[in-house]
């Protein structure tokens, strides 16, 4: 039942998640954190079984942190997501992990970008990106109204359009949502929706 959308703007990527631990029928949790940083720029949305999902974001963050300390220097968001995928492949043929996901992530020299995942190890980048139940109903309102030049203000009403719909259609529909932004200036929350707001 998990949730999560991207997009892509002039100069941030703007993610969405639920925050409800679902195990089958029964909800366990309204404060599940699905999004988690690999750095300072550089965030990671996953859906999924939550022991892949956290076994398997643990393990690219080490890894990461593993190259910034051994090479002094960051991995680009390219090249975090494109390990991210080998190792989405070569699990595959061993245990594969049951996790998609999102890539978000700002650099000085390629600006913001937006990864898509899933479990198959497929990659695509991405302007407008979602998994889950509620993406069915929102990708293609997403698709129709961004553009290129995308101010954060107008990023943050497609978001909660977004939800409200999710909320109007998707009979199982989380009611709990955070929204973050990754930019020149890091990651941040902007905005968390429950029930009440």
């Amino acid at each position: 039942m998990d949730y999560l959308m991207g997009i892509r703007g002039k100069d941030f990527v703007m993610i969405v998640s639920d925050t409800t631990a679902v195990q089958q029928i029964i909800t366990i949790k309204h404060d599940e954190e699905k999004m988690v940083p690999i750095d300072d720029h550089k965030l990671m949305c996953l859906a999924g079984e939550p022991g892949d999902r956290v076994q398997f974001s643990e393990f690219i963050i080490a890894n990461v942190k593993l190259y910034a300390l051994r090479n002094d220097r960051q991995l680009s968001t390219h090249a975090v997501a494109h390990f991210t995928r080998r190792e989405l492949a070569t699990a595959l043929r061993r245990k594969p992990y049951q996790t998609n996901m999102l890539i978000a992530g700002y650099d000085e020299a390629d600006g913001p970008s937006l990864y898509w995942l899933d479990y198959l190890a497929t990659m695509h980048k991405m302007n407008i990106a979602g998994t889950g139940y509620g993406s069915y109903f929102v990708l293609s309102m997403c698709d129709r109204l961004w553009h290129p030049d995308m101010t954060e203000d107008q990023a943050l009403a497609l978001m909660e359009k977004g939800i409200a719909e999710v909320k109007a259609r998707l009979v199982v529909a989380p009611p709990s949502y955070v929204i973050k932004v990754v930019d020149k200036n890091g990651i941040r929350e902007v905005k968390r929706i429950t029930e009440t707001t």
